[in-house]
């Protein structure tokens, strides 16, 4: 996309995706993949630092369908 820019980029662990994406299923009734884990753990990391107090959009585009058989549901 023309004009375009990230600003960085943050790392977040598999352990912490999985934990994310299932805490996102039990209280939030989202059924989202590693990577909506990944960027909502993410989120909250900003929002535990240098975020704190401002508000951040996530877009969770797919859903943990193709997860079922792999470790993110299999706990």
């Amino acid at each position: 996309m023309h004009g375009v820019n990230a600003d960085g980029y943050l790392q977040v662990s598999g352990d912490d995706a999985r934990r994310v994406a299932r805490e996102l299923a039990r209280a939030e009734g989202i059924f989202g993949g590693f990577s909506a884990g990944a960027n909502v753990a993410a989120a909250l990391q900003l929002l535990a630092g240098e975020m704190r107090g401002r508000t951040i959009a996530a877009v969770i585009c797919d859903s943990g369908l193709k997860y079922l058989s792999t470790d993110l549901w299999n706990a």
